[in-house]
């Protein structure tokens, strides 16, 4: 009778165990959910988004999603700058980054082909390639322009310029003209090489930049 009873005893202890055990698991699986970003933001550049010369807190994406979630939204940007990188080799990388986790891509691209003087028309096929294949891939987009050095004369300058509208235009995605914007020749806000912005520089580009990617955001959270 001891036997019977003592096996009794260890079963219940046993089926005890598991219940706690499943339960400890359903929490931990809760949690894990909870956590996971129900956004995820790939910040597609060069140097001004890599974070050249700064420490990568202070960088354009770690900038961005600190901003982001102190206004309460579960976001992750990811930073997807190279620097030195062209509108070429951001077109070389992008099937690579752009995975079906990804909702939102912010295309900073073309500094480094006007500071090469690359022919417009050649960072205009790469840009509209890529804004291209992320409709293909039903991805959010927030295209950012840029304006070449006036070194190069006018007439690059103003083609340069006018390339980034006409392809947000063609494409119907959102549009801020000058990734620079407030920032460029503030001596307060950039670098010693007064090109790349510094934390200071980058906390401006990432306020007026912010309310657009918010505005997408919303358009894609999925419904509660």
């Amino acid at each position: 009778m001891f036997q019977i009873t003592h096996l009794k005893g260890y079963g219940a202890r046993c089926r005890l165990v598991n219940l706690l055990s499943i339960f400890v698991l359903v929490l931990v699986l809760g949690f894990s959910a909870r956590a996971e970003p129900t956004y995820k933001v790939l910040a597609l550049g060069d140097s001004l988004t890599a974070g050249y010369g700064m420490a990568q807190p202070d960088a354009f994406p770690r900038q961005l999603e600190a901003y982001l979630r102190a206004q309460g939204h579960d976001i992750e940007v990811v930073n997807g700058g190279v620097s030195g990188d062209t509108s070429s080799g951001g077109r070389a990388r992008l099937d690579w980054l752009v995975d079906g986790s990804v909702d939102l891509v912010i295309i900073e691209l073309g500094a480094n082909d006007g500071l090469r003087g690359i022919e417009p028309s050649v960072t205009r096929e790469n840009l509209d390639w890529i804004l291209q294949r992320l409709k293909d891939k039903k991805v959010g987009i927030l295209l950012t322009g840029m304006m070449a050095p006036p070194n190069l004369g006018a007439d690059y300058g103003a083609e340069f310029k006018a390339l980034y509208g006409d392809l947000a235009l063609k494409h119907n995605v959102m549009f801020d003209a000058f990734f620079l914007e407030g920032v460029a020749a503030a001596p307060a806000l950039n670098q010693d090489d007064g090109i790349h912005p510094n934390a200071q520089g980058v906390a401006v580009i990432v306020k007026r930049l912010a309310p657009k990617v918010m505005q997408l955001f919303g358009q894609k959270k999925p419904a509660p």
